[in-house]
């Protein structure tokens, strides 16, 4: 056979399309509306109805903007609901900016002693050049948002608002990712001239203190001290003055983070259930704990973040966005779009071939407020706080069929008290170490 296009080959291809009538109206149809808007199904439109047997209350939905801080987002979302419990608060919103200042410091400290780690790795190799690929994308994990916490609390969204870098934050990471490359590059020459590693370790300290002046330039300098002052349902106002970020946390937030753990579903081959996972050369504070995943079978991630809904908490979680997903109607469903019948032809990788053949990976965060329950208990549908404002899906909430759960979740983050206790020992048991560029840690590379 030939190795190269023929013309034989491409004549009996015009052929073969101009023998179906239905590839007439397919093309018309795509050529004036565009593919995806083709193939949408009216009866999946109409079937996926927003109502729920569990749904929570939530303020009102917020908007990452132009940013990748889904993650953030999604976990102050989760965080903020016990304040509006705790405070009868009708909304309320903790500052993602905040964080986002020292998620971006942290990042960069990481990058450069990622780089001081492989300094006689090749600059062309696959692992430097991984690390060099965005040295402080938008993107993150659970366990790198309690990191923050833990070191700088939170703020409302009063005392550090957005700024025009925040909600939009291209032009600054591109100039943060400029000058970070040029450090490495000189932190690297350095190297090569002889220079030790406590020269070098004080020539990132003033090099930190560069990003650091560029961050308050761009997004602000964060508080150190605030007032909070609020109204609560029944319209009383209250006022505390002389808050820090980690004494705000601890008094109106109070959640003891390390009660909660990330459970993922990844069926491939060299990921066996029942075992904990991390990745490596990915984090953000270096001093910080690292990411941490028990890799279970997708029902036991339905178990436990229905049980926490049940318990009126909400669930953070990472999935592929994309995927069979209808932005306006918020709809993810498998069979939201009928591509295979408007192009005659069938997608069948499973779950697995997808994530070892680069078709799927975790691409966005978000929060799980509500699921319907059949007759016998089963989830069908999923409710969906996103963080992209108020005009996608039902008021910024998207639904999730639980068939769509089954193929593109693949991380929930859950109270361990709805493990058991043989989860919680192999959660806790020493990781295997996935490479740096493994999907399980795809959402935190979102740029």
């Amino acid at each position: 056979m030939s190795q190269e296009i023929t013309k034989e080959q491409i004549a009996a291809f015009d052929a073969d399309f101009g023998a179906q009538r239905a590839n007439r109206v397919a093309m018309n149809a795509v050529t004036n509306n565009g593919l995806l808007a083709s193939a949408i199904r009216r009866e999946a439109v109409e079937q996926d109805v927003h109502e729920y047997s569990i749904s929570l209350e939530q303020g009102e939905i917020c908007n990452q903007k132009q940013s990748g801080r889904c993650w953030m987002f999604a976990a102050l979302n989760t965080l903020r609901y016990q304040v509006m419990k705790k405070y009868d608060l009708k909304t309320f919103e903790l500052s993602q900016a905040y964080l986002f200042f020292w998620d971006k410091l942290e990042k960069s400290n990481y990058f450069l002693e990622s780089i001081l780690d492989t300094l006689d790795e090749p600059a062309n190799g696959r692992l430097v050049s991984y690390l060099l690929t965005a040295p402080v994308n938008d993107g993150g994990q659970w366990d790198m948002l309690c990191n923050l916490i833990e070191k700088y609390g939170v703020v409302p969204k009063t005392a550090y608002p957005e700024s025009k870098a925040s909600s939009g934050s291209r032009e600054m990471d591109m100039t943060l990712t400029e000058k970070l490359r040029e450090d490495a590059c000189i932190l690297r020459k350095l190297h090569k001239e002889g220079t030790g590693l406590d020269e070098l370790r004080a020539r990132k300290t003033r090099m930190l203190g560069e990003i650091y002046r560029l961050l308050c330039i761009c997004l602000g300098e964060p508080p150190k001290t605030f007032t909070f002052e609020y109204r609560d349902k029944d319209n009383n106002f209250h006022r505390e003055e002389g808050l820090t970020p980690k004494s705000f946390f601890e008094k109106y937030v109070g959640v003891d983070l390390s009660d909660y753990v990330s459970l993922i579903n990844a069926p491939t081959e060299d990921k066996p259930y029942g075992r904990s996972y991390t990745v490596q050369y990915l984090g953000n504070v270096k001093e910080g704990s690292a990411v941490r995943y028990l890799n279970l079978p997708i029902e036991e991630l339905k178990k436990a973040a229905i049980a926490q809904m049940k318990d009126g908490q909400p669930v953070w979680f990472g999935c592929d966005v994309g995927k069979h997903s209808e932005r306006d109607s918020g709809i993810m469903d498998l069979d939201i779009r009928g591509l295979e019948d408007l192009l005659d032809t069938r997608f069948t990788m499973t779950k697995a071939e997808r994530l070892d053949y680069g078709q799927s990976l975790m691409t966005h965060a978000m929060v799980f407020q509500g699921v319907n329950l059949d007759e016998n208990g089963k989830p069908n549908r999923w409710r969906v706080e996103n963080s992209w404002g108020k005009e996608p899906g039902k008021d910024g909430y998207y639904l999730m069929t639980d068939r769509w759960f089954d193929e593109y979740m693949y991380q929930v983050v859950v109270n361990k008290k709805y493990l058991t206790a043989e989860q919680i020992a192999a959660y806790e048991a020493e990781p295997i170490a996935l490479e740096p560029w493994d999907p399980m840690g795809s959402l935190a590379v979102v740029r």
